[in-house]
């Protein structure tokens, strides 16, 4: 079993969670990435943020949210996702950059535009009452 180890960066407003979709993909994932060799879970999520939303995270306000694993959209069969979580306020305005072709504000009526354990962390945000 292979695990693709990843951070992602939870923001809700309205009900609504912050997700986006690359060039080339089917699929909307929360936003984030991997760490590059040496960065710490803050610095990479803070780095894989402005890369791709061209917006500050407060580093001051970053929280745990949960880590959530589930088989990794597109990849063979027993390729796993773990996806670290963390909430954080930011600066700026959140705009397509890089990789990103479009972002949308999504409720769980959107399960099916999104990867295998986005879909996990959906569901929890349906279950505290976080999202519509």
């Amino acid at each position: 079993m292979r695990i693709i180890d990843k951070l992602a960066w939870i923001a809700i407003d309205n009900k609504m969670v912050l997700s986006t979709r690359s060039f080339g993909k089917d699929k909307f994932y929360i936003p984030g990435g991997k760490r590059e060799a040496g960065e710490t879970d803050e610095q990479a999520l803070l780095r894989e943020i402005k890369e791709e939303l061209n917006v500050d995270l407060d580093k001051t306000s970053l929280k745990p949210f949960g880590i959530f694993e589930a088989q990794a959209h597109g990849h063979a069969e027993g390729v796993i996702v773990k996806m670290t979580c963390y909430t954080a306020s930011y600066t700026g305005q959140l705009s397509c950059q890089s990789e990103i072709e479009e972002m949308a504000w999504l409720t769980y009526a959107d399960k099916d535009r999104i990867s295998h354990v986005d879909k996990l962390i959906f569901d929890y945000l349906k279950a505290n009452e976080l999202i519509g």
